[in-house]
């Protein structure tokens, strides 16, 4: 994979949960393309080992590992995996994440005749709090577990550094995804705590925040089948500035800054948006 600069992460072990999706391989790859040794942590084995074996094909070092981020015992057998093949964790990404339909409303508003029962309808009265539960776990949990089980190597090595994967919409909930916007938002709050917490052990704690990505989890959301846009695809591209969709590949400048202590050693307890302008504009 090319990488947009080459920073050293040679010697350096890398710890990517969530990486058998689009956005995580990609930043696998890009740390395996500068030297990291790479561990793609997925809920899916097949998954973490194509991205591994993708790694691997390019000339880079990466193994594919199974894990459940919301269960300790699955995390604390990947770490013995990743720490007897390739040693402690030096750079954790806390990537793994997502939304759930019952944590989602149909319509961005409420009206008065939507109180009256509609099949197919799931107003905000109609939310499963087991959905929304899913989704706060997934995603807060889903980044605190990894945390505990993988800083406690990362005290006092150098330069050890932790990625969490915020959202734009932590920053501005969006409409019908209460669950996710809180969850996310409350991964940003996390973020600068833990960057607070584990400051005066040597570990530098920030997130970045993307904006509008078309994933596997929603393109049916953003695209029809021909590849057109839908018609909330359509709402976002009018309210981003840049006016598209951003590349994976996009996100990899970000991250290599962030890890990287020449560039970014000062720089601790940050979330940073890569959004296209989405988050900073206003709509007029």
């Amino acid at each position: 994979m090319e990488v947009p600069f080459k920073i050293d992460l040679k010697n350096k072990v890398a710890v990517v949960t969530g990486g058998g999706g689009i956005l995580c391989s990609t930043f696998a790859k890009a740390l395996a393309a500068c030297g990291a040794k790479v561990a793609v942590l997925d809920l899916r084995k097949e998954a973490a080992d194509q991205v591994a074996a993708e790694i691997n094909a390019e000339g880079g070092i990466a193994i594919g590992v199974t894990a459940n981020v919301l269960d300790r015992e699955s995390l604390e057998a990947a770490r013995k995996t990743i720490t007897e093949t390739f040693g402690a964790c030096d750079i954790l990404l806390n990537g793994a994440g997502g939304n759930n339909p019952r944590g989602t409303t149909s319509k961005e508003y409420l009206f008065k005749e939507d109180l009256s029962a509609q099949e197919g309808v799931t107003t905000f009265f109609d939310l499963d709090p087991k959905g929304i539960e899913f989704v706060f776990n997934l995603n807060f949990l889903g980044t605190l577990l990894p945390s505990q089980v993988f800083t406690r190597d990362m005290v006092g090595r150098k330069d050890a550094v932790i990625v969490n994967i915020s959202s734009m919409n932590a920053f501005v909930p969006l409409t019908k995804i209460p669950a996710y916007s809180g969850a996310k938002a409350a991964v940003s709050n996390f973020t600068q705590w833990l960057a607070v917490h584990l400051s005066k052990v040597g570990i530098r704690v920030n997130a970045i925040a993307p904006g509008f990505f078309v994933t596997e989890q929603n393109r049916s959301l953003l695209l029809k089948p021909d590849g057109s846009y839908t018609e909330r695809a359509n709402k976002i591209i009018s309210q981003t500035p840049m006016s598209r969709f951003g590349e994976a590949s996009e996100l990899v400048g970000t991250l290599l800054w962030l890890v990287d202590p020449r560039a970014s050693g000062f720089v601790n307890g940050t979330v940073i948006p890569v959004d296209g302008g989405f988050s900073a504009y206003s709509g007029v």
